[in-house]
């Protein structure tokens, strides 16, 4: 029997950049919102919510996940074909890639904006 991969969609970003961080999952059909991320550039936030992300499918047991984000750096660096060009953005793969150890198999997957259900939940907070 063979089980199907867990997507989740993640998303962050911070009013004003730099600024308060919040993220957005979308497991599921559920959105799981944090606004308590801390402070940073949007870089920072993205990578919080693919954190975010893997955490959240670890609470639920999930072993073989997809993410899927809009975000082209932390896709890039994630998967290994940008470098971390700061501090900061090293910190974050090195605590995203220490989770992901605790999972069967992690895949992340560049999707437009327009398709990132986490992104569309998030901007549903502010409206223009």
């Amino acid at each position: 029997m063979s089980v199907l991969p867990i997507k989740l969609f993640f998303d962050g970003g911070c009013r004003p950049n730099p600024g308060k961080i919040e993220g957005a999952v979308v497991r599921k059909g559920v959105v799981h919102y944090r606004h308590d991320l801390g402070e940073g550039d949007n870089s920072d936030a993205e990578w919080l919510a693919a954190i975010h992300a893997l955490e959240l499918a670890a609470g639920h047991g999930d072993l073989d996940v997809v993410l899927l984000g809009d975000s082209t750096v932390v896709v890039t660096q994630a998967n290994g074909r940008a470098p971390c060009r700061s501090a900061a953005l090293k910190a974050h793969r090195a605590r995203f890639a220490e989770i992901a150890l605790g999972f069967d198999r992690v895949r992340l997957r560049h999707i437009g904006r327009a398709q990132n259900l986490a992104g569309i939940a998030l901007a549903r907070l502010h409206p223009r």
